[in-house]
């Protein structure tokens, strides 16, 4: 679970050494003796077994933690590093609930907060409702304490009298067939779908947008009464627009957490002081009432670890896959798919007008657009997202277009292997805001991918114009605050702008893996110095820019020179720091990016 999550707290790996722990692991799960024991030699060889113990090894920070301040938190409503200890989420909401979308809130007048609207079906919905709660595939259901722990939370609950509303959409989706064999030897999984926690499916579902949709009446009512519902699931990101499309408040938390908050329906509840529910006979049922102790769950850790269950249940994946998988039968003849028929793998252009030669070098970037001009926090699922794709969007229409329905439209993250659909999703989250598109009366900001053509200034997606000024063969770049590029290391953030044309980022700073995929797709990665950002030099978008300092050599974090060539005529000229933080990565930008780079390499070998 914690190594899950290192994207998360800024880590490019969570590492836990391998010691006996492990060991017992294994063991537990099916693995043969000779398999153990090599495993073992392997590391103790390596000099890699057992946490190191003093004087052993050096390492730059110590961290110590007192366990006794550790207390049960969430994450959101925006993003995994902002954690609320459960007390305070009813604040924490009802604060965020009134504040400007400038200061991560969400921009709505404090007397709504109580507010009920009836939907179609009869249903009342609140701001704050839980309307998805969801134990996923990702972060938690590899851990067997956690998920005995909300098994026996749904056992007290349903034993108590309480119940979760037929309207919100629960799933549980284990990572393994194993979880569902523990939690029915141990009796608990009839109280989890008692309570609509039924396994939905096996894999991504909830956390990377695949929950499945609202009910119409349930869509209708949030979209015209602008209600902010809440999602609350154990998956390791709540990036906007990313769980739902319509769900604006998402929560990440432990899967007894969510068991808990699909009982109170509402993230106004403070569930340290005020009852989850109502049980038999009216009685007020807390937390504390059907909250597992950890005796109760370690007397149940013996299912969990059943070396025969994990035996059986491999064992039929390799020989007995199911029938939607012995129903795939490949191709007719030859050795590979007939991809041109296929809308979800395509062939990218990354090669295209290939030399075995790079090109020479740039003589600089004059002329350039915005294509967009964002604020601080600008994730790679705003960039790049993964979840349902719009019948509107650009992506949408060339579904459409390709004869595919609605119903067949699957996800972003789905069709990956299709450049046509993720360069058409990049900057198209629904809840992406582009501060050249003007306020509204209310001061809010206009959401999803659209931009100002320049100089017209015609409104239209992001993606049209980035096609028109590619047409036109005018280079583009983007501009954004602080943490530009936080979120999942996904490469299609990166892919998706370089496919657009844009030339060069530039930004307050950068999330570290994002930066380096843009050098690696020979996008120029670029940093306001001191004081200056997009605010304090007034760049509002419908200037053209310059960018001197990037002929000839380039040198690892040189500075360069952008010129904003005002609409008035004026001129000014600022310095910014390339980051291209290696000479290694300068290579890469020189060849165009690291696959042209590479494949010069092997062709050269």
């Amino acid at each position: 679970t914690i190594a899950n999550m290192a994207p998360e707290y800024g880590a490019t790996m969570g590492f836990f050494p391998v010691d006996d722990a492990t060991i017992d692991y294994f063991k537990g799960t099916g693995r043969t003796k000779a398999e153990i024991d090599a495993f073992e030699a392997y590391f103790k060889a390596q000099g890699l077994y057992g946490v190191p113990k003093a004087g052993q090894i050096d390492y730059t920070q110590e961290v110590s933690l007192d366990l006794g301040t550790v207390a049960p938190s969430l994450a959101g409503p925006k993003r995994p590093q902002d954690r609320i200890e459960i007390g305070n989420v009813k604040s924490t909401f009802s604060d965020l609930f009134t504040k400007p979308t400038s200061e991560n809130g969400f921009n709505k007048k404090a007397e709504d907060l109580t507010a009920a609207y009836k939907n179609a079906d009869g249903v009342d919905v609140h701001n704050g409702d839980v309307l998805i709660a969801a134990i996923t595939s990702c972060t938690n259901t590899s851990n067997p304490s956690v998920l005995l722990a909300a098994g026996l939370l749904a056992k007290k609950a349903v034993e108590a009298g309480l119940k979760v509303a037929p309207h919100i959409k629960t799933s549980l989706a284990p990572g393994s067939r194993v979880v569902t064999k523990y939690l029915e030897a141990a009796g608990l999984l009839p109280y989890l779908e008692k309570l609509g926690f039924g396994v939905t499916a096996y894999g991504c579902t909830t956390c990377i947008g695949n929950a499945g949709d609202l009910t119409p009446a349930m869509n209708e009512a949030i979209v015209k009464n602008d209600v902010v519902a809440a999602a609350v699931l154990s998956g390791n990101r709540n990036f906007e627009a990313r769980i739902h499309p319509n769900i604006r408040a998402n929560f990440l938390a432990s899967p007894p957490l969510v068991v808990a908050y699909a009982i109170a329906g509402n993230v106004t509840r403070d569930l340290m002081t005020e009852p989850v529910g109502k049980g038999k006979g009216g009685k007020d049922i807390y937390l504390g009432d059907i909250w597992p102790t950890s005796q109760e769950i370690e007397k149940l850790l013996k299912f969990a670890m059943n070396a025969k269950t994990f035996k059986e249940n491999y064992a039929d994946v390799k020989g007995a896959p199911g029938k939607l998988w012995e129903a795939i039968k490949g191709v007719a003849k030859g050795e590979v798919y007939n991809w041109p028929t296929s809308t979800y793998i395509a062939e990218p252009p990354f090669f295209e007008n290939f030399s075995e030669e790079p090109k020479a070098a740039s003589a600089g970037i004059t002329g350039a657009r915005a294509l967009g001009v964002f604020g601080d926090s600008i994730t790679t699922d705003h960039i790049s997202p993964a979840g349902s794709i719009k019948e509107s969007s650009p992506a949408g229409k060339w579904l459409q277009a390709n004869g595919v329905l609605k119903a067949d439209f699957n996800s972003y993250g789905s069709r990956r292997g299709n450049h046509e659909i993720m360069m058409r999703g990049t900057f198209a989250n629904v809840r992406i805001k582009n501060l050249m598109i003007p306020a509204k009366e209310d001061g809010s900001r206009v959401e999803g991918g659209i931009t100002l053509h320049q100089p017209t200034g015609e409104e239209m997606s992001i993606y049209d114009a980035a096609m028109k000024y590619v047409a036109e063969g005018t280079p583009t770049m983007v501009f954004g605050g602080e943490e530009y590029g936080t979120g999942s290391s996904r490469d299609w953030a990166a892919k998706g702008t370089q496919l657009l044309g844009v030339k060069a980022v530039i930004a307050r700073s950068f999330e570290r893996i994002h930066r380096s995929n843009l050098v690696g797709m020979g996008v120029l990665p670029l940093q306001f110095l001191g004081n200056d950002s997009v605010d304090s030099l007034g760049i509002t978008g419908n200037e053209s820019f310059d960018l001197k300092g990037i002929e000839g050599e380039l040198k690892p974090q040189q500075q360069v020179t952008l010129v904003i060539n005002r609409a008035n005529g004026e001129k000014k000229e600022v310095k910014l720091l390339l980051r291209i933080d290696t000479p290694i990565e300068v290579d890469y930008y020189k060849h165009g990016g690291i696959l042209p780079f590479v494949l010069r390499q092997l062709l050269a070998a």
